[in-house]
């Protein structure tokens, strides 16, 4: 009588994957950590624009075309002839949040991008904060903002802009113009991880852009529009913003059109920000 012996085959392992970083890990990560960071990501960011230079173009050439097309264009027009003094003193203030709003479109369209050629794909795989990869995005694009606010103010400055007020002033504008831009970054960001492509999140952000801009007090003075328009131009975040900077820069009331920028800035970042992390952290 014979016996059989089974003998039991060693089970296999299956191989570890790597591990994900996952969300809870922004917790993790310690704030000087986190600031390394992102003054690394903020630093390859840079480092992007150096090697394409190009890309400093909207930057730059907008504020002097703007500014030169609506002084010599419509100038004469909202100011009567021969008055294009008074429109600039007018229009810069106006086109400082304009500025801010176009450049926060680009964020959307970069990190939209930034998908579609796989870089986030690389970040995935690093021990980082998810929030630091977009908020080294937002600090490079407030630098190209001061950039060209700067570029719109000389050429202001040419044309015959005046500062009524002080340089405390004009900082205090330049700061209010920044800080709204900022936030504004958020919207364009979670546009930017929610379309599928650059070309769908700028036709989406002209179509939100287009009535802002030019329903607002940026480009002439709400008096000479429709009831209706007025109703909406009293509401609009860009004209607050710029009779701000205009009171800052030129004289005049400020502080409830401060007040009231201040209140846009801080709610569309509260509301935004918390999305745009998560909408992100779902994709990475």
């Amino acid at each position: 009588m014979s016996t059989t012996t089974t003998v039991e085959a060693p089970a296999q392992q299956t191989p570890s994957r790597p591990r994900r970083t996952t969300g809870s890990d922004d917790v993790r990560i310690g704030m000087r950590a986190n600031l390394r960071h992102i003054g690394a990501l903020a630093r390859r960011n840079m480092l992007q624009i150096k090697a394409d230079p190009e890309s400093m173009f909207d930057a730059v050439l907008m504020p002097i075309i703007f500014i030169l097309l609506f002084v010599y264009v419509f100038g004469g027009a909202m100011f009567g002839s021969g008055n294009q003094e008074a429109y600039v003193n007018y229009l810069v203030p106006g086109l400082m949040a304009m500025m801010g709003l176009n450049i926060a479109m680009a964020v959307g369209t970069g990190v939209n991008d930034d998908f579609k050629k796989g870089v986030m794909d690389r970040f995935r795989t690093m021990p980082i904060a998810r929030s630091s990869v977009l908020i080294a995005k937002m600090v490079v694009e407030v630098g190209r903002m001061l950039v060209a606010t700067t570029i719109l103010l000389i050429m202001g400055f040419i044309l015959g802009l005046s500062i009524s007020t002080s340089v405390w002033g004009l900082l205090a504008a330049v700061g209010l113009s920044l800080a709204f831009g900022a936030s504004l970054m958020w919207i364009f960001i979670l546009l930017g991880l929610t379309m599928k492509t650059a070309q769908a999140v700028q036709g989406v952000a002209m179509l939100v852009l287009m009535p802002l801009q030019f329903g607002s007090s940026i480009f002439a003075k709400p008096t000479t529009m429709p009831g209706w328009l007025q109703s909406f131009t009293d509401y609009n975040p860009l004209s607050n913003l710029a009779d701000a900077a205009r009171g800052l820069m030129t004289g005049g009331p400020v502080a409830h059109s401060a007040l009231m920028t201040l209140a846009w800035s801080v709610g569309i970042t509260l509301v935004m920000a918390p999305l745009a992390v998560a909408k992100f952290r779902k994709r990475t």
